[in-house]
């Protein structure tokens, strides 16, 4: 059985991003895989952003990156870029940390306009850090996503390319090609 970790790297209590990364978190569970979810904003920021790895938080998040065989990334967009606190903990990964792993590369944001913050900022660093595949990447707009009592819903415009893009990723954890190109035969 694959092990996934989702690394949820918004600064916020009440984070739709850290709601979207629980929710796939709990499909990957359902589907049959392990999935722990990592929220950034938990670890302590003076380790975090003094890059200690010798600190036990920060050891051990690193260490379940090390575990998994997928990951998955998922970070508000901010002024067209991924969040700073994601990238302080990737900073501190080795240098392959991501060698052998499938990579799923999530954004939430206001606006269309930051969808290449992914692409153009984020997908550069996994393939850095080494890994084996990073799947198509999504981008998920905010008002797409509703908050209700600690309950999210995402609407169907995102919702199935979510779907499609999850199935990716599930594929690509198994080795499996992939026929389809967010809801599109290849």
């Amino acid at each position: 059985m694959s092990t996934v970790l989702v690394i949820s790297g918004s600064p916020s209590r009440t984070s739709k991003t850290e709601k979207v990364g629980e929710h796939l978190a709990q499909r990957l569970t359902a589907s049959g895989r392990s999935a722990e979810h990592l929220r950034v904003r938990t670890l302590p920021a003076e380790a975090l952003l003094g890059a200690d790895v010798s600190d036990p938080a920060i050891a051990a998040a690193v260490e379940q990156v090390a575990a998994a065989d997928g990951i998955v990334l998922a970070t508000p967009t901010y002024k067209a870029a991924y969040s700073g606190l994601l990238k302080s903990f990737l900073d501190l990964l080795p240098q392959f940390g991501f060698a052998g792993k499938a990579v799923l590369p999530l954004a939430t944001g206001g606006s269309v306009a930051h969808v290449l913050a992914i692409d153009y900022a984020l997908r550069p660093v996994v393939h850095s850090l080494g890994a084996r595949h990073a799947v198509q990447s999504f981008f998920l707009l905010d008002k797409h996503l509703t908050l209700a009592d600690d309950h999210l819903t995402i609407h169907e415009d995102s919702a199935n390319p979510l779907t499609d893009v999850l199935e990716q990723f599930t594929k690509a954890l198994d080795g499996i090609p992939h026929t389809t190109v967010l809801g599109r035969s290849a």
